[in-house]
């Protein structure tokens, strides 16, 4: 059986697969190789210029050609070293020989090819090559992912800043808010993950087999070998990796940073999550109706229904990716001694799990763009909800030291069907200034919002 959309093992490369374009250059395995073709070539032009004797400065020529090799790395160039891994069994090995088979018709790299990949371990090679893969991935899908969805609740934020809607704690009726206000809410949060996801330095290792420079000391004991590495790392493309230099490690980067930017996006994760159940919720109560789509079916046998399947899909794909992004945050900052291979596998699966929230972002852009307020549901919920204000009567009371002012609202209004009349009777037979007696005859649930619309307004 043939590998397609139809026989792929995950939905990401199947089902939902049009939707991750953007995300597949970066985090595939395709990703991963010319990433590591980057590093290895830009550790090899660094040293060119180390003033090693042994190694003269490149030529202008040699180093466009070079850097060519990574600005037009290609799908065969990637099965190519694909193939050769066949024989290595190695795949940064494989990566080695293939940039060294790129110098045969250019002697002046094929004389310096034996510093292609030059007292590195293949963790110096894997670690910023991850570091890599997730910056770009955190850059241009995850972050920009979340950014859309701000942009889009902060919008309705704004629409709805005035439109009243009953609250609900524990699910009973409680002081009145606006939708703006509630959407404003969720796009503060968001706001903060996203800071502290962006605000991760992304770290990274070029210190050998064991990060002690054992090798490279061996070879010229009396060069500032930690500083090079640094320079490395730490240079803006293409001179270096545009990365944060990381001086302590075992064979491996440890992993704490990765740990910290995975955390970090599943809390975000969680938020939308929180936000897909309300607005399911507010869907189902009839609050928002969803635009019609030429064609769609809702359900196999109630033609009826207009399912609010993309926050479902959202919710759905939130979960699996927390999931993944939580292990990879567990397990990844774990090995034994200097070093064992479990990260090796698990490190696979960061495309995973960022494709899952990538494609949870996409279904809740599309679910949100459907909305349309129903202002009429939520009036009639408004006005059968006149036990509400229970509260700013009571606490006009206080203020003017009603004795039992909550015992007696209580009374009047738990458990009971509360009208207009019941309440505007209790008011009138309070002994407050008459001032507050007009104030609280005119209020109703839709205009008992505190500073609901200025809130929501502000975001």
């Amino acid at each position: 059986m043939s590998l397609s959309s139809l026989t792929a093992l995950s939905p990401l490369d199947g089902r939902y697969a049009s939707k991750l374009a953007t995300l597949r250059p970066i985090m595939s395995e395709f990703g991963y190789m010319h990433r590591r073709v980057q590093v290895e070539i830009t550790w090899f032009i660094a040293l060119s210029d180390a003033g090693f004797a042994e190694f003269a400065p490149l030529s202008e020529g040699a180093r466009s050609y070079l850097h060519g090799l990574v600005n037009h790395f290609s799908e065969a160039d990637a099965q190519a070293i694909k193939d050769i891994e066949k024989t290595t069994n190695h795949d940064v090995k494989a990566v080695e020989y293939w940039i060294k088979s790129k110098f045969e018709a250019r002697p002046e790299l094929l004389k310096a090819a034996e510093f292609v990949h030059f007292a590195c371990t293949s963790e110096d090679i894997n670690n910023t090559s991850h570091a890599l893969q997730i910056r770009a991935g955190r850059d241009q899908v995850i972050l920009p992912g979340l950014d859309r969805v701000v942009l889009k609740l902060r919008e309705m934020a704004h629409q709805y800043a005035a439109v009243p809607m009953l609250s609900r704690t524990h699910g009973q009726t409680a002081s009145p808010t606006t939708v703006g206000k509630e959407l404003a809410n969720v796009v503060v949060r968001l706001q903060g993950a996203m800071d502290r996801i962006a605000n991760v330095k992304l770290l990274a290792k070029m210190n050998g087999a064991v990060g002690n420079y054992n090798a490279h000391l061996s070879a010229w004991p009396d060069f500032d070998w930690e500083s090079f590495s640094k320079n490395v790392v730490e240079k803006h493309e293409p001179q270096g990796l545009g990365l944060t230099f990381q001086p302590y490690s075992i064979q491996i980067e440890p992993h704490d940073y990765m740990a910290e930017l995975f955390d970090g996006i599943a809390r975000a994760n969680t938020i939308l999550i929180d936000l897909s159940r309300d607005i399911w919720g507010y869907v189902s109560v009839g609050y928002f109706k969803q635009r019609l789509k030429a064609g769609e079916i809702g359900s196999s046998t109630m033609p009826h229904k207009v399912n609010p399947i993309d926050f479902e899909n959202a919710e759905g794909n939130l979960g699996l990716a927390n999931a993944l992004l939580r292990h990879l945050s567990e397990k990844l900052p774990v090995s034994r001694w200097q070093r064992d291979l479990t990260d090796s596998t698990v490190l696979r699966n960061i495309g995973v799990a960022t494709g899952y929230a990538a494609l949870a972002y996409t279904s809740l852009m599309t679910g949100l763009n459907k909305l349309e307020l129903n202002e009429e549901r939520l009036a009639d919920d408004l006005d059968n909800a006149w036990e509400v204000l229970a509260e700013p009567i009571q606490t006009v009371m206080r203020r003017y030291g009603v004795q039992g002012a909550y015992e007696k609202l209580k009374e009047v209004t738990r458990g009971k069907t509360v009208r207009a009349e019941d309440l505007h009777q209790l008011i009138n037979s309070l002994e407050i200034p008459q001032a507050d007696k007009d104030r609280l005859l005119a209020m109703t649930p839709a205009s008992y919002i505190g500073k609901a619309t200025e809130l929501a307004k502000r975001v």
